[in-house]
């Protein structure tokens, strides 16, 4: 049998307490360009109709396993096996693409290959709560406005202790199938450190009328701040840090997700010249954290600084030049208990790439588990950039007698190969992978 020509996760469906004060609503920026597709390579075909597989069992698996008290015979899992190649087809190449290069994990990365964020989400959320037990469940889960994409960054506030609320992504004319299909396989049921809610719905996003909900109406800069709110009542206490990141520019403020899923600390905007008001309402009402400006002065000029210092003196910048060297920057800070402090081997990291801001929100939970690891970003579909191509030969691992005794490093690769290539993942596996230091070999 032959498997038809389509993209990477093709059968995947297409995207699409009290509740927080809504402040006056923002203008949200216009969404970045979407890139211009690629021809899929030959042999993620076959792996695409594998990975599809996977998932229709897994969920079925999930919900199949809450059904009725009748026993059923078990049944072997059915085997699916790769198209054979013609002569032809086989002689014809023999590039990575050709020999089944395999997208979707190699020795050192994972890939959760959503083609749209919504997938990508889903993915990462039944990656990170597999939900065949219910004490494999999330408390609650957070549907993220899929036009709003401050908010859905901030939201990832809610994923860290003690609320542990993974991200999917909704819209406002209804779910896509994949945000449905997870969130009925996930099947939070709500607990004391929800305030029972089942379901955090933010700005816009449509919700099941099924499900506990607690919204948050604010959308944009504003909605940052309400999530700030509802973060600190749900948790009983204010934030160490705050981030403050630029609300012109998502790709500078995509890594701020993963370290506030792994520390609660909340997410705030501002624009480049005035310090935003919603933001400076927040920082007034906590004069003793420590603020954290993320981007360079371009997209927050100095003045904001010193307006932030006025509320708050503890106030630092942590930047570079452009958001592929800011994310490695935040990935080695380490300021007290601030910052990730990755500057040596045996980490996890996540890799998504820049112009796909939602994917920082929907990969926020691989920060907050398994390998936790900060976000880094990539601007090309390619290859790897420069910066982050010398970060990971900095921290790459290494042994000296027994590998089995390394540190070990692991990466997770967001979306398909449209966001990041197989060539490039190729390359990001070749820098995670252990090497041998001295000796004789």
């Amino acid at each position: 049998m032959a498997f038809e020509e389509r993209p990477i996760n093709a059968d995947l469906p297409p995207t699409g307490g009290a509740t927080a004060p809504a402040e006056t609503q923002e203008p949200t920026p216009p969404r970045p360009p979407k890139r211009k597709r690629k021809p899929v390579p030959a042999a993620l075909k076959a792996i695409a109709g594998l990975f599809l597989l996977a998932v229709v069992f897994i969920v079925a698996a999930i919900l199949g396993g809450r059904g009725g008290g009748e026993e059923s015979p078990e049944t072997p899992a059915p085997v699916s096996e790769a198209p054979r190649k013609s002569p032809e087809e086989t002689t014809s190449s023999q590039t990575s693409s050709e020999l089944g290069y395999p997208a979707f994990a190699t020795a050192n990365t994972t890939r959760v290959g959503g083609g749209d964020p919504a997938s990508t989400a889903a993915g990462v959320a039944l990656a990170t709560f597999p939900s065949t037990q219910p004490s494999q469940r999330p408390a609650a889960v957070t549907l993220v406005d899929a036009a709003d994409w401050r908010t859905a960054i901030a939201a990832s506030v809610l994923m860290a202790a003690p609320v542990g609320a993974p991200a999917l992504v909704s819209e406002a004319d209804g779910m896509p199938e994949a945000t449905s299909s997870a969130l009925a396989a996930l099947d939070p049921p709500g607990s004391s450190a929800t305030g029972g809610s089942q379901v955090f719905a933010i700005g816009a996003a449509d919700a099941p009328d099924d499900m506990k909900t607690r919204r948050v109406t604010a959308s944009g800069g504003a909605g940052a701040a309400a999530i700030a709110a509802l973060r600190e009542k749900l948790a009983g206490a204010p934030p160490r840090h705050v981030l403050v990141a630029p609300s012109a520019n998502p790709a500078f403020a995509m890594p701020a997700a993963a370290w506030a899923a792994r520390s609660g600390d909340p997410v705030l905007f501002t624009g480049r010249d005035r310090l935003d008001k919603p933001t400076a309402a927040v920082l007034k009402a906590t004069p003793h954290t420590a603020v954290y400006v993320l981007g360079p002065s371009s997209m927050i000029s100095s003045a904001v600084v010193r307006e932030i210092a006025k509320l708050d003196p503890r106030v630092r910048r942590v930047s570079g030049e452009d958001p592929v060297e800011s994310s490695i920057a935040l990935a080695r800070y380490s300021g007290g208990d601030f910052g990730w402090n990755v500057n040596d081997p045996g980490h996890g990291f996540v890799v998504a790439n820049s112009a796909d801001p939602l994917d920082a929100a929907a990969a926020a939970p691989l920060s907050a588990s398994g390998t936790w690891g900060p976000l880094l970003l990539t601007d090309s579909t390619d290859t790897l950039p420069a910066a982050l191509r010398g970060y990971f030969l900095d921290v790459k691992p290494g042994y000296t007698t027994d590998p089995t005794r390394a540190f070990y490093n692991h990466i997770w690769v967001i979306g398909d190969q449209e966001a990041i290539s197989v060539n490039e993942q190729a390359e990001i596996d070749e820098l995670a992978a252990l090497a041998k230091i001295g000796g004789e070999e």
